[in-house]
């Protein structure tokens, strides 16, 4: 076996002393010793700073949480939701058969949220401007003025454009889907994305239609910017027909509604239907005759009544010149009112019918009664005289008011009283009962109640003038009511204009009665309607141009020297024509009247005459009226000196 050598130990050496470090330097006599700072201190200020942030964030954290919640989400709410008015739906007007004169359509409102047209919304620097570029040509309006209205910071609502037509909006949203095609391709090119229609939207609306153009314009007015009455029965009755707006809150993001987050709505109640008095066919025919006739004459004005003699219901009011509701800005702003109702005037000729029925009622005279009519006549300080030169009339006071004498009228009225101011009290008082100095009650807004001052205050001339019709002063629909009082056997009837309403239940509710008061006797003004049929059958009277074939027609005329409203002096004639038909079992009132005419006559049974026969023969035939059985009773006109 191999010898193995046990193995070796090690055996330690010496320990090795470790190296000596060198000596510390001492510093050198006044020198500066640098020593390292201690951190603590930093580390302080660091927590301290750290927790002061921290607590600033606990604080805000706990004011918005706790005190200020209610207010944030005040302000979350209000920029998440959006609230629009539902506008209720304009009820429509129509005649007495239910033909609509004034309706609405669908129309929409063009709005917008300004957010949307800022910068960062919109993409584009100025998209206010390149918006209202746009839109101005197709909405109309200003482009300037729909800058303004885009470029409102904080708002999200503003309205560009009310009752615009589906057409409008068309136009609209085909350049808006331009746009943003344009935008999204420009997206993908790495663009920004422009788009400056973005918060352009609609609103469904409706839009105010006068199927007619200008018939009855002047009785139906207009609805204005606002969506509200402007005038006539459209202003008259505006919380009826505007019914009552709605309200739509909805959730939105980015300008866009949110289906799925919900909405509150508050629906819109319709407005009710208004069903007029007015018979468009005879409204046509007045409107057409005094159309023609003023255009003719070259007058300022004019206007005509159609009345129901039995029930005071106003059949047609037709003004001259009018204007088309549905085109506003080529109106005549002189013509937009109801001038019928709202032109204060002195009658003339056509007033003496209520001296008549004054003398008659307190039996001061009969139509039989002598009037010796000289050519002029001195009372007070004035001379008096008629129309036309002429001999001493021998006249009847059937005559006095067939040949239309002021000198036989003021000698009839003379014998009211036993002198002239106790004359001038009592034909005062029956001028009140026929209706002049107050409103006509048919509630029309701006109507004038004319002028009629107290007999106590009567000037020297206005005890001669105003029984001949000089020195007061009516409006068209107060004259046609005394011509319809008398028809009605001396029963004055409130006028109507409004026949009743139409709920959006569709309940139909009549309009309260008018009122009525006895005015005359019925003898008397059965009396009156035979006078008045001299006027127009008799071969002397004035109005021969008035005859119906067929129907026994009373009426009068009117020639009166008219005041001009711009210099407050006389200027120019007021040339009238009042009747009614058949004389003998009335029915229709038509009363016709002409300011200024300057071409041709200016008499009242010259051109308001065939006026009132045009329109009167269509009323008849178109009410089916039918024609006169009797022979009318032919009083004397005029005496022989002696009998």
């Amino acid at each position: 076996m191999p010898h193995k050598e046990p193995p070796r130990r090690r055996v330690p050496g010496p320990a090795r002393r470790p190296a000596a470090r060198p000596a510390p330097r001492r510093p050198r006599p006044g020198a500066r010793t640098i020593r390292l700072g201690s951190p603590r201190p930093r580390l302080r200020l660091v927590s301290l700073g750290l927790t002061l942030v921290m607590l600033a964030f606990v604080v805000r954290l706990l004011q918005v949480q706790a005190f200020d919640a209610s207010a944030y989400a005040a302000k979350a709410e209000k920029n998440r939701y959006l609230s629009h008015k539902l506008t209720a739906e304009r009820g429509e007007i129509t005649d007495r058969a239910g033909i609509a004169l004034a309706t609405s359509v669908d129309a929409y409102d063009i709005t917008a949220d300004p957010e949307l047209f800022t910068p960062k919304e919109s993409k584009a620097p100025d998209a206010p401007e390149q918006a209202a570029a746009l839109l101005a040509p197709i909405l109309g309006k200003d482009a300037a003025e729909l800058a303004k209205k885009l470029n409102t910071p904080g708002s999200r609502y503003t309205v560009l454009a009310r009752r615009q037509t589906p057409q409008v909006w068309n136009q609209i949203k085909d350049l808006k889907g331009v746009f943003a095609e344009k935008a999204l391709a420009d997206q993908r090119k790495g663009g920004p994305g422009a788009n400056v229609l973005l918060g352009v939207f609609q609103e469904p609306s409706s839009k105010r239609v006068y199927p007619n153009g200008d018939l009855a314009a002047g009785i139906l007015g207009f609805v204005n910017a606002d969506g509200r009455g402007g005038g006539g029965v459209e202003s008259m009755l505006d919380k009826s027909l505007a019914g009552q707006d709605g309200q739509l809150t909805y959730a939105q993001a980015g300008g866009r509604r949110v289906p799925t987050a919900g909405s509150r709505e508050v629906p819109a109640v319709p407005g009710s239907d208004i069903e007029l008095t007015i018979d468009r066919d005879i409204q046509w025919a007045a409107q057409e005759a005094i159309t023609d006739q003023v255009r003719k004459s070259k007058a300022d004005r004019g206007y005509v009544i159609v009345q129901n003699t039995q029930t005071g219901e106003v059949l047609a009011m037709a003004n001259a010149p009018g204007f088309d509701p549905n085109d506003l800005t080529q109106a005549n702003s002189a013509a937009m009112g109801n001038a019928a109702l709202q032109d204060a005037y002195e009658p003339g000729s056509t007033a003496k019918v209520m001296s008549m029925a004054a003398v008659l009622e307190e039996k001061a005279a009969t139509p039989s009664t002598h009037v010796v009519v000289p050519n002029r006549l001195h009372r007070g300080d004035r001379l008096f005289k008629d129309d036309i030169n002429h001999p001493t009339w021998y006249l009847t006071l059937n005559g006095v008011l067939a040949k239309s004498s002021n000198i036989g009228t003021i000698l009839a009225t003379g014998q009211l009283g036993r002198t002239q101011a106790a004359a001038n009290a009592v034909l005062h008082s029956y001028l009140r009962k026929f209706g002049i100095g107050s409103p006509t009650g048919i509630g029309y807004p701006g109507e004038t109640p004319g002028i009629l001052a107290n007999p106590r205050d009567w000037s020297t001339s206005q005890q001669y003038t105003i029984p001949f019709g000089q020195g007061l002063s009516l409006n068209a629909m107060q004259a046609a009511s005394v011509y319809s009082t008398i028809a009605n056997d001396g029963v004055r009837i409130e006028p109507t204009l409004i026949r009743g309403t139409k709920g959006p239940d569709g309940r139909f509710t009549p309009a309260p009665a008018p009122e009525k008061t006895r005015v005359v006797s019925k003898r008397t003004a059965r009396t009156l309607a035979t006078m008045l049929e001299s006027v127009v059958d008799d071969r002397e009277g004035t109005g021969t141009k008035a005859r119906i074939p067929g129907y026994r027609v009373a009426g009068k005329t009117g020639t009166a020297n008219r005041v001009d409203p711009k210099t407050g002096r006389y200027r120019g004639y007021t040339a009238s024509f009042a009747g009614f038909a058949p004389a003998d079992k009335p029915q229709i009132t038509v009363y016709c009247a002409i300011q200024n005419p300057t071409k041709g006559s200016y008499f009242g049974g010259q051109i308001c005459g065939p006026i009132y026969q045009k329109v009167m023969q269509f009323a008849l035939k178109t009410l089916k009226a039918a024609p006169t059985g009797a022979d009318p009773a032919r009083l004397p006109v005029s005496f022989k000196p002696g009998q």
